[in-house]
């Protein structure tokens, strides 16, 4: 079965204990990194798993809670000499940012650098991202400061389905993302421009009909983020699980 490994959890502002969003995704044959907002390879190291295992890297959105591990990340998979091709997906205001920001410390002079591609996701609802033996994912854009996706992503061996809002406010594009999702995984980070508060993920997730709820993206610097889980249970009546860095969950 497939597993979700959660790498970090906190928002924008992250603490010693919570690492920024970002998460693993292990199948049988695949692993698919989504964000990166500090390198991740040590983590991953941890789990077992090999960074040249790593092939595809899902970048949500240009923020630098999402993206700043890139360039540690890549530098780091080169000294430690990878040979083996790498994947990004993003769409094409978060591609083209990833670029630039990588030409401004030369990575096309880095001799023997691996081979990376960049490939642009529509900017449309349902569009197809990547799709391996073990994944089918696809992504909805989102209503955030910057261009934005979430992702709805299909477990081919199982049937199983997980929803990641990512960043975004309440929207409909939300409720199809996580129609009938066995894991709901909502950012929780406060109701306002361009995020969603506890209460309304599980108002989403109760539109949906999701069958959990998993609230990740939350505020962390002197803040206790328990309370979150009583929150989103107002407007949710399914199981609610407050996401942890080093969390592993199945589907």
């Amino acid at each position: 079965m497939a597993q979700i490994a959660i790498l970090g959890t906190a928002a924008a502002v992250s603490d010693a204990e919570h690492d920024y969003t970002h998460f693993l995704l292990i199948g049988d044959t695949s692993t698919v990194l989504v964000d990166c907002g500090s390198n991740p390879l040590g983590k991953i190291r941890n789990l077992g798993v090999q960074d040249d295992a790593v092939q595809d890297i899902i970048l949500t959105h240009f923020h630098p809670d999402h993206v700043s591990g890139v360039p540690n990340m890549l530098m780091h998979m080169w000294l430690l000499g990878r040979r083996s091709p790498l994947r990004f997906y993003a769409l094409h205001h978060c591609a083209n940012r990833v670029e630039d920001m990588m030409l401004s410390f030369s990575w096309d002079t880095w001799p023997d650098f691996f081979p990376v591609t960049l490939n642009r996701v529509s900017e449309r609802d349902n569009a197809p991202v990547l799709e391996n033996d073990d994944f089918r994912i696809f992504a909805w854009p989102t209503k955030h400061f910057v261009p934005t996706v979430g992702l709805r992503i299909e477990n081919k061996r199982t049937g199983r389905v997980l929803a990641y809002s990512s960043d975004t406010e309440p929207i409909p594009a939300i409720v199809d993302i996580a129609r009938d999702a066995d894991i709901l995984i909502h950012e929780a980070a406060g109701s306002g421009a361009g995020h969603s508060s506890a209460a309304e993920a599980g108002e989403i997730a109760t539109e949906a009909h999701a069958k959990a709820l998993y609230l990740i993206h939350y505020e962390v610097w002197n803040t206790d983020p328990r309370p979150l889980v009583d929150e989103a249970r107002q407007t949710y009546s399914g199981p609610i699980v407050l996401c942890e860095d080093g969390d592993i969950y199945e589907f």
